[in-house]
């Protein structure tokens, strides 16, 4: 996908609004942390306006079935932002797997082993 430039030109590959790639290598880990604090920091700021309207909510409706359910809505955000927050970068399909499981090799001795009970 290419950049566009200032009056909607396709900016050239190596200009200041659009630096070539020259490598390969992964976001620093402190642009992998600024991300995931920033994503933490958004999904957490949900939080207060959602109580704040529970209260407004309740007070205009007087109804404690609408806070309840803003609130309930509210409840598992510092779950889901710890969650996301936590979440590495998705894996390249150039990293190896350290899974690592390997089938079974098969038997030296090939065939059918019989047991006689006697």
């Amino acid at each position: 996908m290419g950049h566009i430039s200032r009056f909607g030109e396709p900016a050239e590959a190596g200009s200041s609004r659009n630096p070539a790639l020259i490598t390969g290598a992964a976001p620093s880990f402190e642009e992998q942390h600024r991300a995931r604090v920033r994503k933490y920091t958004i999904i957490m700021a949900f939080r207060i306006p959602a109580l704040i309207l529970a209260a407004v909510a309740y007070s205009m409706f007087e109804s404690a079935l609408v806070a309840v359910l803003i609130i309930a809505v509210s409840v598992p955000l510092p779950w889901i932002a710890v969650l996301i927050a936590n979440d590495r970068p998705p894996r390249s399909k150039d990293e190896p797997s350290r899974y690592g499981y390997r089938s079974p090799p098969p038997p030296a001795i090939g065939g059918v082993h019989h047991t006689i009970d006697g």
